[in-house]
């Protein structure tokens, strides 16, 4: 279980971000890491240990841009490190990807890629993604997407942005949580809606397929056949400190009687109920080669 947050508007993006990991940090505390459109460009952060080693690093040298994406990370695919730790880039740099779950054919897509003459520089399955996007790219980030969602199998949620597409986000889910907060001048991204909710109460919750294009004055979402779909808003009328102790007296009170909800949300979007099977995405026999014809 890893966390994800993503911004784009008119504010400085980087003090949203570090807050928004800060509220995930229960999804993950090896590593953390942050990148964001500046002066024309991107900018990378990332630290090895607790949201706070972040925050120091970043502000040795503040970032100035308004749009980016972030992660915490507990380690799956590869020892907690920098390298290891998100966002992932692709071999130029342009690419920065970050992710929750688990890609359950990396190995076979990291070996056809190797054999294109790609480095890789961690250990993770998640740079997959990023390569496998500079591989699909051709000018458009969200068609990148579509493409590689094409021979990706497993449970995952994926947020990424393009150095050369300024302000814009593109997110996608299946079997793994994922939420956009909307509002009116700014909009953004997290893998739990209570670390959204000092900046908006509007969310929309992405269903299983489905594809976000996310920019400061909108949100469009697709379906996985690249359809755009209208999606209702949902209005949250608890507040932060009903997410936090929900009334405990103490966080070790509260852990204790959320076991069962705690097993049920984290298994939720994942089981086909009518079977009892976990549920995975399972391209066809073909890889790259078919998702690039």
């Amino acid at each position: 279980m890893c966390g994800i947050f993503g911004y784009t508007g008119p504010s400085n993006a980087q003090d949203i971000l570090i807050e928004g990991l800060r509220r995930l940090e229960y999804r993950g505390y090896d590593s953390a890491g942050v990148v964001v459109h500046e002066n024309g460009g991107t900018r990378c952060v990332k630290a090895l240990g607790k949201i706070k080693n972040l925050s120091e690093r970043v502000n040795e040298m503040p970032m100035e841009g308004t749009c980016g994406i972030a992660h915490t990370r507990w380690a799956t695919h590869g020892v907690p490190s920098e390298a290891n730790s998100h966002p992932h880039m692709d071999t130029d740099e342009k690419i920065f990807v970050v992710h929750n779950g688990i890609i359950e054919n990396y190995q076979t897509l990291k070996k056809e890629l190797q054999d294109r003459g790609i480095k890789f520089r961690s250990e993770t399955d998640t740079e997959v993604i990023a390569h496998l996007l500079a591989q699909f790219y051709k000018g458009d980030l969200k068609a990148a997407v579509f493409r590689v969602i094409k021979v990706l199998r497993g449970a995952f949620a994926v947020a990424v942005i393009h150095k050369d597409e300024p302000g814009r986000i593109v997110a996608f889910r299946f079997g793994s949580p994922l939420v956009i907060g909307v509002s009116e001048k700014e909009n953004l991204l997290s893998s739990d809606v209570s670390a959204m909710l000092v900046h908006t109460r509007s969310v929309i919750y992405l269903n299983d397929g489905e594809l976000a294009d996310i920019r400061p004055t909108g949100v469009q979402v697709f379906s996985p056949d690249s359809v755009e779909i209208k999606k209702a808003q949902q209005e949250i009328d608890w507040d932060i400190s009903s997410a936090e102790k929900s009334g405990y007296e103490h966080y070790m009170l509260k852990e204790i009687f959320e076991q069962p909800t705690t097993i049920q949300n984290s298994i939720r979007g994942r089981i086909i109920e009518d079977t009892g099977n976990a549920k995975t995405r399972r391209p066809g026999k073909s890889e790259i080669r078919s998702a690039q014809s």
